[in-house]
């Protein structure tokens, strides 16, 4: 009796020294070397479209090339320059390419100008006058732009294509030779500009820019109905202008840097 006892006392005894052995085995893990720390940076990449707020500067110059009409006061090789400004506003759409911390895009705007001046011909004295008119109020771009990311924070360049809606017109109401005439072009020219803008969210980004635009000539013909020829070598001579932008950037694929 005493030896199955002793027996059954040392089974019991080594059963669990095994299963504690086996536990502590169990509760062991091999170590896992942690993985890289990756470190995620501002993502500049995919489309954006916003608006844009601001001031513009046209510097308008015409210059008489033909003058045949009983009321036109200029002659050939006489003409005006002038400076005008106003508000602009409008909107913009494009795509950014991103590698590491350089920003890659492509650009649109389309904006609304409040650009006029009026200069009345006093040469001839008040008994003959011609009043000219002209404004400037649409403008659109294609540009491509590069820049340098720092975060949330993105300074750029960009240049391109640049197109002005440019009106000119003229009105002597002064007998005894009358008359009137306006004409519309589209003017086409190339733009240069510079801009910060800032990451406030994921989404949505903030910033300011400054432009450059010049633009080539263009000939106006002002007779209207009068018998003869009118016409003016014209242009903007260049366009500034500073704004305010925000734009709402769609999600692209996450960027890391390791």
């Amino acid at each position: 009796m005493f030896h199955a006892r002793f027996i059954a006392a040392l089974t019991v005894t080594t059963a669990l020294g095994v299963s504690a052995a086996s536990a502590a085995d169990l509760a062991a893990r091999p170590y896992t070397k942690a993985p890289a720390y990756v470190e995620a940076i501002y993502n500049w990449a995919g489309f954006y479209v916003g608006g844009h707020l601001g001031g513009a500067w046209t510097n308008e110059q015409w210059v008489n090339s033909a003058n045949t009409t009983a009321f036109g006061d200029l002659a050939p090789g006489q003409g005006f320059r002038q400076r005008g400004s106003g508000f602009m506003g409008g909107g913009q759409i494009g795509y950014n390419w991103q590698a590491n911390d350089f920003v890659f895009g492509v650009e649109g705007t389309i904006s609304g100008l409040d650009n006029s001046g009026r200069v009345t011909n006093t040469v001839f004295g008040l008994s003959r006058d011609d009043q000219f008119s002209w404004r400037a109020n649409a403008m659109a771009t294609i540009v491509g732009r590069a820049g340098y990311a720092i975060q949330n924070n993105l300074l750029y360049f960009k240049g391109g294509y640049a197109g002005v809606n440019n009106r000119l017109s003229v009105v002597d109401n002064v007998p005894p030779a009358t008359g009137s005439g306006s004409q519309t072009h589209w003017a086409s020219g190339w733009t240069v500009g510079a801009g910060w803008e800032y990451g406030i969210t994921r989404n949505w980004t903030i910033g300011v820019e400054y432009n450059y635009a010049a633009f080539e000539r263009q000939t106006y013909q002002l007779a209207g109905i009068s018998a003869g020829t009118y016409t003016f070598d014209a242009k903007p001579r260049d366009i500034q202008w500073a704004v305010v932008r925000m734009n709402y950037k769609f999600d692209a694929p996450v960027i890391a840097r390791y």
